[in-house]
């Protein structure tokens, strides 16, 4: 059972060479330490409507060193808990010169890991992913997991946390089942991380996050009519505020290095704090979010990393949105040019992280950009009010629906590609989730980079099975012929890249690992399996696999496989 001073983690976040972040929830104001290698970090807590954290920065490490570690809460030890039997907790600095290899995926429910849960969600992947480390492999563990998006679902919630919703408040009336508030969204990161095995997982790999559209509410800012519906909604200012503000808290604050974090506006004022108690910035934090989502280029959830000689870039690609009629993009000019200034060459591998997939499967773009074009006014008045409703019926709000954006991106990817950016990488690799299935595809070029897509969806959210064949039949099927025929009949400018599938769709729960080897960049899915009725111990079991092998003079696209 967790210690009683507690509540949450730890989680390890942000690690380079020499630094660890560990970030923890704690039941009450504490000073909390982490012990390593015969060496005391201490940090004392903040307090966010009455929910107290810390983040402890272990500083001075050694390169390339693997180290068990230690928490203590108010001079007690809380962490590792014995009766688990897992093996210590460690920090795992970053070594010079190694290659880089992460796991990566999106899209996770919570709901509890029996017979019941894996019958309706499937096996948990990240988990089996867990007991696999836990039980012992020669596998070389990753240096990163990254989350691309619906870490918790704040409208889809699950039987237990309905169950804590009524123990507040009347859940027949608004928002009902889905989120209110921020006490709300601290219980529900407590059931997506509390279960034993995925909680030493995260104690262990170092972890990065980006939010999508669940993590707030499904199609959040898909487009200008749905955003003014919903803030006609009397509780939805609550709802923004309190997804955002526990972001933050529970995400955020834990992708940023220690420089970075110094530089935040609500760190500043914890990190200033030198009197009696700790600092309570829920006044701080919830400006923050209301600002943020009232003003996008006030503030940037989006982050970049470089490891050796690969670049990680993570987009925001659904706060970032400006949804003026005039002014409509994935991304806001400030985002924009940030991201336009990280998309360099000069690296190995050219890694970019978002949430919905850049490159759809091409049919599926163009229908996107067919209805993007008539909800905005292609055919009409009439027409567009038809487009708006497909556009949220159908969840048609990806990069494809912003043409404009996806354009931009897109030159950006070529000249990097062309080496008109620095000397140009292996790869140019786009990492999503979001679409509930997985998938490789390719940009069809003759020289340069080679430019992918590849997508892990969903870690623990499976279609059923009848929307899978639907899904694939519009993606792979008849969206081909027919997207390309309205796009062109809303007189949408040609994408500027031409793609195509190299491996997939797959279904399956996944958790994807990525590794750079000397053939080119290694990809691979992994699904948990329940054998023998033992649903508390599934097994992991490999999916699918690609190298993506680096481009020889001459050597002509790749054919679709």
């Amino acid at each position: 059972m967790t210690s009683s001073a507690l509540v949450l983690g730890p989680m390890m976040r942000f690690v380079d060479e020499t630094t660890a972040s560990v970030w923890v929830e704690t039941r009450d104001f504490s000073q909390v330490s982490v012990h390593a290698g015969g060496r005391q970090w201490t940090a004392s807590t903040f307090a966010v409507h009455g929910h107290h954290y810390a983040l402890v920065d272990l500083h001075g490490l050694e390169p390339g060193t693997v180290t068990p570690y230690s928490v203590e809460v108010d001079g007690s030890k809380v962490w590792p808990e014995p009766e688990h039997g897992f093996p210590p907790p460690v920090v795992a600095t970053l070594k010079p010169g190694k290659p880089l290899r992460l796991a990566y995926g999106s899209c996770r429910t919570s709901v509890p890991h029996d017979a019941s849960g894996n019958r309706t969600h499937g096996v948990d992947a990240l988990r089996a992913y867990a007991l696999k480390m836990i039980s012992g492999t020669d596998e070389r563990w990753p240096d990163l997991v990254v989350f691309l998006g619906d870490q918790v679902y704040a409208d889809l919630t699950s039987e237990q946390m309905q169950e804590f919703i009524k123990s507040r408040r009347d859940i027949s009336e608004p928002p009902g089942e889905e989120l209110q508030d921020y006490e709300e969204y601290a219980h529900l990161y407590y059931l997506a991380w509390s279960d034993p095995a995925n909680r030493w997982l995260l104690s262990t790999l170092p972890s990065a996050m980006i939010f999508d559209d669940h993590d707030i509410r499904d199609d959040w800012n898909a487009s200008r009519t749905w955003r003014e519906a919903m803030q006609q909604k009397p509780w939805w200012h609550q709802r923004i505020v309190a997804g955002l503000a526990s972001y933050w808290v529970y995400q955020h604050l834990g992708n940023l290095s220690p420089q970075d974090r110094a530089a935040d506006p609500v760190w500043q004022v914890i990190a200033g704090h030198h009197g009696y108690g700790e600092p309570d910035v829920s006044r701080e934090l919830d400006r923050l979010a209301e600002r943020a989502d009232r003003e996008p280029e006030s503030y940037r959830w989006s982050f970049c990393r470089d490891f050796g000689d690969t670049r990680l870039i993570v987009v925001d690609s659904r706060a970032a949105r400006n949804l003026a009629p005039d002014r409509r993009a994935l991304l806001d000019d400030v985002e924009m040019a940030w991201l336009d200034d990280r998309m360099q060459g000069g690296f190995r591998h050219l890694l970019v992280g978002t949430s919905l997939p850049f490159l759809l499967p091409m049919g599926l773009h163009h229908l996107e950009s067919w209805d993007e074009a008539i909800s905005e006014g292609a055919w009409g008045k009439l027409a567009a009010r038809a487009g708006e409703k497909l556009r949220q019926t159908f969840d048609l709000e990806h990069w494809g629906a912003f043409e404009k954006s996806f354009r931009r991106v897109a030159a950006m990817a070529g000249e990097v590609a062309d080496g008109r950016r620095g000397p140009a990488p292996e790869t140019v690799a786009f990492l999503s989730g979001d679409v509930h299935f997985s998938y490789v595809s390719e940009v069809e070029r003759s020289s340069g980079s080679r430019i992918i897509q590849a997508v892990c969806s969903p870690i623990r959210n499976p279609l059923p099975r009848l929307l899978r064949s639907f899904g694939a039949l519009m993606s792979y099927g008849l969206a081909t012929p027919l997207g390309a025929l309205a796009a062109r009949s809303a007189k949408v400018p040609d994408p500027g890249l031409h793609w195509s599938t190299v491996k997939g769709p797959w279904f399956d729960n996944n958790l994807a690992c990525l590794e750079i080897a000397p053939e080119g960049l290694k990809l691979w899915w992994q699904r948990g399996v329940v054998r023998d009725g033992d649903n508390a111990h599934p097994q992991l079991e490999r999916v699918a696999d690609v190298t993506i092998a680096p481009r020889k003079a001459g050597e002509p696209a790749r054919e679709p496989g």
